[in-house]
């Protein structure tokens, strides 16, 4: 059975003081609560040491937003999965558009950071979506096809199995729109059926895969109810406390 999980990306916010307090009003929030889907949080690298220390114990898994592309060495400013979990975390975003977008990360840096994450037994929550150029001429499958290939279709089946799917459409991160749940659903199930021709129907129906996209409390549950839809990559929403406890609720 594939998980439901609601992981919050919290981008460049949040000094570490305020990054120490979000962790603990979320935990304190979830405290007690019976869930219906994992919860995640990824924080920005000086975070995730003591943000490990406040979620210890709880339900919360601890996500770095990002990793190096090499395991060690002189290579000023970078922070090597082996770093991130020695922090506590579990849990590594890989291959976000604005990565993509802004630094210039290529299929073959992604893969590379995929390959290290799961060496340091770091769960990957790969990413992957279309441009809104891309959606307007109704290419959006081939580009995701082309960034499942370049980067993670390398894989064993087995070490296939650990990696968690999150598709943003682009378009949809940070400009307030959103995908329909039906747009949603479509991608989803075609992302599955691509994992299925490769890794076969068990892999395909266990592998969890997330949208993210200004999904926020007023949608969540609409995007949540369609069956291949496991859940969210929260980006804004995740911020505020009482946002993200909506959006976990929405299951």
């Amino acid at each position: 059975m594939r998980k439901n999980i609601v992981a919050g990306n919290w981008k460049m916010n949040k000094t570490l003081q305020q990054g120490i307090e979000l962790a603990d009003e979320i935990k304190n929030l979830l405290t007690g609560q019976k869930l219906r889907c994992e919860v995640v949080i990824a924080t920005p690298f000086i975070h995730l040491a003591s943000v490990s220390e406040v979620v210890k114990g709880s339900v919360i898994g601890l996500a770095a937003e990002n990793c190096a592309d090499r395991f060690s060495g002189a290579f000023t400013g970078e922070v090597s999965a082996e770093m991130i979990k020695s922090t506590g975390a579990t849990y590594c975003i890989i291959g976000h558009s604005e990565r993509r977008t802004y630094y210039g990360e290529n299929f073959e840096i992604l893969k590379n950071k995929v390959l290290l994450a799961l060496e340091n037994d770091l769960k990957p929550i790969f990413c992957i979506g279309e441009y809104l150029e891309e959606r307007k001429k109704n290419i959006q499958n081939e580009v995701v096809g082309k960034q499942l290939d370049g980067s993670v279709f390398n894989l064993a089946a087995e070490d296939f199995a650990k990696i968690i799917l999150a598709y943003e459409p682009v378009w949809a991160i940070g400009t307030g729109l959103t995908a329909t749940s039906e747009q949603a659903q479509q991608m989803h199930a075609f992302i599955r059926s691509l994992i299925a021709e490769k890794y076969g129907k068990e892999i395909a129906e266990n592998t969890s895969i997330l949208y993210g996209g200004s999904c926020n409390p007023a949608n969540a549950a609409e995007l949540f109810s369609k069956p291949d839809v496991d859940g969210g990559l929260i980006g804004g929403a995740s911020l505020k406390a009482g946002d993200f406890k909506t959006i976990i609720d929405a299951f």
